[in-house]
Formats: structure tokens, sequence, C-alpha cells
């Protein structure tokens, strides 16, 4: 297992990620028009910016993408894995990677935690230290923990 550089060649194979974790994972927390609207936000376009930035990583287990993550300064901006490899690591696996990157400018990490993701957070170290909401359509409301982590010492 090996966490490298996200290049424009993966785009399909992060945007199956993606898609594919939110479409199992999410309707268990969520209701439609959330699981619609992460899709919705993780196009193609989303995906290529974080490739640019040169931010975003992917983790590949036999010569196959099964995991992703991006960050912007201090703030982890998306984790995600394939299903079938879920509490094997692989989520921490790529948090530590994104972590040691963040820690070369900054002490402290921030996230925006999806409910399925919380647990893994804390585990990490990570404290709620708010909670969001953002308007959807049909009155539906999107709620998330606001995290963040001491990375290094002052």
């Amino acid at each position: 297992m090996k966490y490298i550089k996200a290049a424009f060649d993966m785009v399909n194979e992060i945007y199956n990620v993606l898609h594919t974790t939110i479409k199992a994972i999410y309707p268990k927390y969520y209701p439609k028009e959330v699981v619609d609207f992460f899709c919705k936000l993780h196009s193609n376009e989303h995906i290529l910016e974080g490739i640019v930035s040169g931010n975003m990583g992917v983790l590949v287990y036999d010569n196959v993408i099964i995991g992703t993550g991006c960050f912007a300064g201090n703030h982890i901006t998306g984790v995600y894995e394939l299903p079938s490899y879920q509490s094997r690591g692989c989520g921490s696996h790529i948090m530590e990677c994104l972590e040691m990157e963040i820690a070369k400018e900054y002490d402290m990490a921030i996230l925006e935690s999806s409910l399925p993701a919380t647990c893994l957070y804390e585990h990490r170290g990570y404290k709620t230290v708010g909670h969001g909401i953002y308007q959807l359509e049909n009155d539906v409301k999107l709620v998330y923990e606001i995290m963040e982590k001491k990375l290094k010492e002052n």
C-alpha cells in the first residue's frame, strides 16, 4: 500500500472511489439530498482542481486506487476509501500522509467531518470545536462536525 500524488490520468479512478464510497456509505447517515449534494460536489472538475493544487493524493494497493485524500493549507478537505477496504487502516494511512504534509507548515490541522468519518478522526486525536449546518434543497440540512488536531508543539 502506498500513498502517492494524484495525476491527471487518475481522474476516473478517483471519481470512482469518491462516488462508490458516497453512494454506499452516506445513505446510512443522510437523506438523498445530502448524498446527491456530495456526488455533485465531487465532479471531475473538482477532482482536477485537487490534482492541479498538488495537494491531492491517492492510496494504491495492488496497482488499484483504493482511496484518496486532499488538503488546502492546514485544512483537510477530503478523505475517502472504497467501502471494501474500510476498517483496514487505509483511512488512517491517508490521514498520516496528509498530517505529515500539513505539519511542514502548520501546527494544527482542521477539517469538517461527515457523520460516518467522525469516529476515525476522534480515534486519530481530533476534537470537535464546533458544528456546521449547510442548507440544501427541500429544507434539508447537512450537519457536520468542525474538528481540529494539534500536530506539533509550538
